[in-house]
């Protein structure tokens, strides 16, 4: 069987003696869900050799993929708040493996996963086959550009950590220059265009309304940035925060207004060219940079692989136990996986909490395999959705509280908003280390830099 043109039906399967009489539980990607698995399954089955965990994923750190705007905005730091995965995977009794799958071969049970090379194109890791008993796919989302032209070659899509960190450089580089210049600016020089207004596109605007303004703090004082730095927002529906209740995205929007942010509804993105953005009507914006989050799709190497059932926009479909519908020994959570909820049969909101309930219900999954004993059902629960604007506010609502739920803002919102990254903190490090890591952030925090500035 072939994938990217290699014959990996010439490649042997990867082993190790550890392994031998244990199910195998290899799980495809490290986001918040796959990591949370990994680290629950390790502590409770590795540790103690009653099975076999590992975890792959392409990159060797994890970011908490709800944190990247803060990333690309420069006021979070990957090299400091970052996890990476083979010093974890050996405090918590998994194992890690680097590596990109690119195939699936359902009938031997196995992975087939691309060859890497580093930084300096050199070989990394060869082409390898993973085997499995339980395989779990939680490789996530990207961007989708919907094939609209100039997207791939001129925009950034804030998909992972890298990507993040590309347009942070970027970002700072276009500062630094437009600050040096001796001409004036040129049309759209430091105007940003961020195509999308939900969460993550309105997140990502209102951190970089405050970190390309602080920028000026640290000597680049040769232009106005107040007057100089103009960000925009194009979203193809009526109003941005399609999830959140009208009055929530209407505050928003009034915020982001009285900030100088130019929001745009109903307007399509009909091109991205080298100069900025065309819109469907005809009218141009220019900008230096534009950073697109119009939507998700699941990565395309899993459109019907291996004969798998998948949706439109290449999400696996499963049952209620996240079984695929025609593999008991294949699962999918997250953003990849597409789960009818009941009534409506809209698939479960592709979000944090999502793939944190349903990484909770695999771990009872796999213990109920290895028992062998009936495997429980998902049930999502929604708790609402919140929306952090930087220093200028959080806004959410939460869902079961009163006939229209808890509409927050403010600190409370804030405080809601961080406590979600600490429960993803106490999955995967425990209550003691994230307690320790927070006093330790908070005092070290007071003496560094604000912004990443490298």
């Amino acid at each position: 069987m072939t994938a990217n043109g290699i014959d990996y039906a010439n490649i042997p399967e990867s082993k190790s003696q550890d392994d031998a009489g244990l199910h195998r539980v290899l799980i495809v990607g490290g986001g918040a869900g796959g990591l949370e698995l990994a680290t629950q399954l390790g502590d409770a089955l590795g540790k103690r050799g009653k099975a076999s965990v590992v975890l792959l994923d392409k990159s060797s750190v994890h970011v908490w993929k709800p944190h990247l705007h803060e990333v690309a905005a420069g006021t979070l730091d990957i090299h400091v708040d970052s996890l990476e995965y083979l010093a974890h995977a050996h405090a918590h009794g998994y194992r890690y493996r680097i590596g990109e799958m690119c195939g699936l071969n359902r009938k031997a049970r196995q992975v087939y996963v691309s060859s890497m090379l580093d930084d300096e194109g050199k070989p990394l890791v060869p082409p390898r086959v993973l085997g499995y008993d339980t395989l779990v796919l939680a490789v996530g989302s990207v961007s989708n550009d919907f094939g609209t032209p100039g997207v791939k070659e001129h925009a950034i899509a804030i998909d992972s950590a890298d990507e993040a960190a590309r347009f942070n450089r970027r970002m700072i580089n276009a500062c630094v220059r437009a600050n040096a210049q001796y001409e004036p600016l040129r049309p759209g020089q430091l105007h940003v265009v961020v195509v999308g207004g939900g969460a993550t596109g309105i997140e990502l605007v209102a951190e970089l309304h405050k970190t390309m303004r602080e920028l000026a703090a640290y000597g680049l004082d040769s232009i106005d940035f107040d007057k100089s730095i103009k960000l925009t927002v194009i979203e193809a529906g009526p109003r941005i925060l399609g999830p959140l209740p009208e009055k929530l995205a209407a505050s928003t929007q009034n915020m982001l207004s009285g900030l100088g942010v130019n929001v745009l509804t109903e307007q399509n993105a009909a091109e991205v060219t080298p100069e900025g953005v065309r819109l469907a009507s005809g009218e141009f914006i220019a900008a230096e940079m534009v950073v697109w989050a119009a939507g998700i799709r699941a990565p395309d190497f899993l459109k019907n692989i291996d004969g798998l059932e998948t949706d439109r926009i290449n999400r696996l479909i499963v049952r209620d136990t996240l079984q695929t519908t025609l593999d008991d020994d294949v699962f999918a959570i997250g953003d990849c996986a597409s789960f009818a909820l009941p009534g409506d049969g809209q698939p479960a909101p592709p979000r944090a909490q999502t793939a944190h309930q349903m990484a909770s219900l695999l771990v009872g999954a796999v213990h109920a395999r290895l028992a062998k004993q009936a495997l429980p059902k998902f049930r999502y629960r929604d708790f609402g959705s919140l929306v952090n604007l930087s220093e200028y506010g959080t806004v959410g609502n939460l869902v079961g509280i009163g006939k229209r739920g808890l509409h927050l803002e403010g600190v409370v919102a804030r405080w809601m908003y961080r406590s979600l990254y600490l429960m993803h903190q106490k999955a995967v490090h425990g209550t003691t280390k994230v307690a320790l890591g927070t006093i330790a952030n908070m005092l070290t925090r007071r003496t560094e830099p604000r912004i990443k500035l490298h």
